[in-house]
């Protein structure tokens, strides 16, 4: 859930957002999966939803009175995104609907971000679905917190902690979130641990760039290093990851197994351009 739209890289045009990209790995997987966001009345947008039909990735898309959304993605030398994330555009204007609501009651796991709460139209939107959800502790509900631009606030990290139960953050976030929510000056792994506690997490996922990601869990934790690729660009990675671990416990896998089969997938996105790359069958096949 929250944002579809363009990025505008340097090479031109590509559909972004970290819904879409999560749906759409998560389907190359074998699951059906949702796109849920908005687009504008506009020939962006209607590109987006055509896109997403080629694609075979279904969704539930509102078309609202505002213009699609853009980002304007730049690269530094080491193939990494600085984003322009336009405001006032159609993802800040999800609406609630009746088939969002029947959609909740058939959902084994949803994505959310804090970037699409940056705007109350959505951050109402996304907060009603996951009120909606079964309260059985079946769901997976992961916040990938995804901190851009300064596009959030404690309220909202913290609303979204208590939320969730399965929580995505990079190292950089972490130092974030430590400074907004005043942790104890420790190490990585006992904030981690902290915050698996405090918010009764079932995982808390670390990532940390070339120095590899843990996964933590009560009374367990997994590390897996960051294999070395050819990078063509880093878009949609942690997408990707994330697609793909929560992809791997749907289908049973032990968290280990699914962590490693995340790093594997992440870092083929890694090799190339944009955020929506066909998994070659040697890692779509895994789960099937």
């Amino acid at each position: 859930m929250g944002e579809a739209l363009w990025d505008m890289l340097p090479e031109g045009k590509k559909i972004g957002g970290a819904p879409a990209n999560f749906a759409y790995h998560v389907s190359q997987f074998g699951f059906e999966s949702r796109v849920v966001s908005a687009v504008g009345d506009d020939a962006l947008g209607r590109e987006i939803i055509d896109s997403f039909r080629a694609k075979g990735l279904k969704s539930l898309i509102e078309t609202v009175p505002y213009p699609t959304g853009t980002v304007h993605v730049e690269l530094d030398g080491n193939g990494i995104p600085r984003y322009d994330i336009r405001q006032g555009v159609a993802w800040d204007n999800i609406p609630y609907t009746s088939a969002l609501e029947k959609l909740a009651t058939e959902t084994l796991a949803v994505c959310f971000g804090s970037l699409a709460q940056r705007s109350k139209v959505s951050r109402d939107t996304v907060n009603r679905f996951l009120d909606a959800l079964p309260d059985d502790g079946s769901v997976l509900k992961v916040f990938d917190i995804n901190l851009r631009q300064g596009f959030y606030s404690k309220d909202i990290l913290y609303n979204s902690f208590r939320k969730c139960n399965i929580l995505k953050i990079n190292d950089e976030e972490l130092e974030i979130v430590s400074r907004l929510l005043d942790l104890p000056e420790t190490g990585m792994e006992e904030r981690c641990r902290l915050l698996l506690e405090e918010y009764a997490l079932k995982v808390l996922i670390l990532t940390c760039g070339v120095n590899g990601s843990h996964v933590f869990v009560p009374g367990d934790a997994s590390f897996v290093g960051t294999p070395q690729v050819e990078v063509a660009d880093t878009v949609g990675a942690g997408d990707s990851f994330t697609a793909a671990f929560v992809s791997g416990v749907l289908k049973g896998l032990p968290v280990r197994e699914a962590h490693r089969l995340a790093v594997e997938v992440s870092a083929y996105v890694c090799t190339q351009k944009g955020a929506m790359p066909v998994l070659p069958e040697v890692l779509a096949s895994r789960l099937k």
